[in-house]
């Protein structure tokens, strides 16, 4: 499928254009001379680099991958058909039936942000950081300061990366971290069940068994499973070790979960989010 630069190049400007900096959590800010995202916020989002989005608004550069389209949708908030005249325009074939839905609905994205007092994010079928709102950044640290490839619960569990920028410790506490990684094992063999011809899935899996001997261990005698609603330790730098209740809400449709973190009013857990909402992200320092 050839691909229309120009056409990609326009349609990339419009939804550009029509996203507001508060509706993907980023400040407005003063004296703006756009009517939407920055090309800047947009590359931040995305996880690309500002000079690829010029070269893409300017119909040249390089043909964008698969990874960078769905970036983009998500960045952009498109629904799926604006996602498939996306992908179309750039000569891709847009996701079809059988592969693991990495698109985030615009109304998932609402729903999310009417959190705006609680830490939300939505993950996909094999756990990767699709959306998050600001209070779940100011909670686990900045999700858009990690590289999107890094943005999987797995990978995040069981293969370190000292390029990785600091991040609250979650599931430390004596158990949690085994219960937790029993969890995300047994997770991943049911969505390799489900779907067994999806080439995200198959990197995913390779990459943990040449990289984590505890993976391994545990694929091999793991059974399938899949997460639920549980309670969550959380160390942040900031107010100190968290113990909250995380409530998972499935999307049965694109198989994705909305992961909520909460504590039940007049706790000390309550009064620290409550904090949390005035600290925002900050520049976490304690290692993992």
């Amino acid at each position: 499928m050839k691909p229309n630069r120009a056409g990609l190049a326009r349609a990339v400007k419009r939804a550009r254009d029509r996203v507001q900096p508060g509706d993907v959590g980023l400040p407005a800010g003063h004296h703006r001379r756009v009517p939407g995202l920055r090309r800047e916020e947009l590359a931040l989002l995305a996880g690309i680099s500002v000079d690829y989005v010029v070269r893409l608004e300017q119909g040249r550069g390089p043909r964008p991958s698969e990874q960078v389209l769905t970036a983009l949708c998500r960045a952009l908030r498109l629904d799926t058909d604006e996602r498939d005249e996306l992908f179309n325009l750039a000569g891709t074939a847009p996701p079809h039936a059988g592969l693991i839905d990495l698109h985030v609905r615009p109304s998932v994205l609402r729903l999310i942000d009417r959190f705006h007092d609680l830490p939300a994010l939505v993950v996909s079928a094999k756990g990767d950081v699709l959306a998050w709102n600001a209070m779940s950044s100011a909670l686990h640290g900045d999700w858009s300061a990690l590289r999107p490839e890094r943005r999987n619960h797995a990978r995040l569990r069981f293969l370190t990366d000292p390029a990785d920028p600091p991040r609250s410790v979650v599931g430390g506490r004596p158990g949690e971290r085994e219960e937790t990684a029993r969890q995300t094992v047994g997770n991943l063999r049911s969505v390799a069940a489900r779907y067994p011809d999806d080439p995200g899935l198959a990197r995913l899996l390779e990459d943990l068994h040449a990289g984590s001997a505890e993976f391994r261990e545990l694929w091999a005698t793991a059974e399938p499973g899949g997460w639920r609603s549980h309670t969550k330790s959380v160390l942040h730098p900031e107010v100190g070790e968290l113990v909250l209740e995380c409530d998972l809400l499935h999307v049965p449709d694109v198989d994705q979960s909305v992961l909520v973190y909460s504590a039940a009013p007049g706790t000390r857990e309550a009064d620290a989010l409550a904090l949390l909402r005035v600290l925002g992200t900050q520049e976490l320092s304690t290692a993992r």
